[in-house]
């Protein structure tokens, strides 16, 4: 698949068939993560790999409250849950770089597409999950201190085809030079 093909045809997936992700297409999804790009190259990433019941039945209980990737979670075969190393991505020698503190959560972002891009193109569906119980889940899986969950990332045959939501348009968001100036390029 090209890849403005992927990007563009890439749905959030909630709801899966029974199908199962072999350890194969598990290990090319890891290997999308580990390719991604980082601030300085640091890796902050680390994935849990999760497929026992019990487990999905636990970080379900730890979700938003009527959270849509409920049933995801407990339908899919597999769920990844992408974390971060707190600390490293955005500092040098111990000193953050920016004024937006620890970068962990843009390089997270980042291996989070590469993960779900690299899944769309095997077949398999996903959808980002972020909005649950943070310190609850990195109980759960047992992280160490300087490691954060970030997102839970459902993986899985799709049910059903989706349809892309509405696209804001290039104009209502693209500045040339200066914000609020058009540009003549689109």
């Amino acid at each position: 698949m090209e890849t403005r093909d992927c990007i563009k045809s890439r749905r959030s997936i909630r709801r899966f068939t029974g199908q199962p992700v072999t350890n194969e297409m598990i290990s090319e999804l890891l290997e999308a993560v580990r390719w991604s790009p980082s601030w300085a190259n640091t890796q902050c990433w680390e994935v849990v790999v999760v497929k026992e019941t019990p487990v999905k039945e636990s970080l379900v209980k730890l979700l938003s409250d009527n959270n849509p990737g409920a049933k995801g979670i407990m339908e899919a075969p597999v769920v990844m849950v992408l974390c971060g190393k707190k600390g490293i991505s955005g500092a040098k020698k111990g000193v953050m770089q920016t004024d937006k503190g620890d970068w962990f959560m843009f390089d997270l972002g980042i291996a989070c597409q590469n993960l779900c891009l690299a899944a769309h193109d095997l077949g398999l569906g996903t959808v980002h999950i972020g909005s649950f119980n943070h310190q609850g889940v990195d109980r759960l899986l047992e992280l160490p201190e300087d490691i954060g969950s970030v997102e839970i990332i459902p993986v899985g045959f799709p049910a059903k085809e989706v349809n892309a939501p509405p696209r804001k348009d290039l104009e209502s968001f693209v500045h040339a030079e200066k914000y609020g100036q058009k540009p003549d390029f689109i």
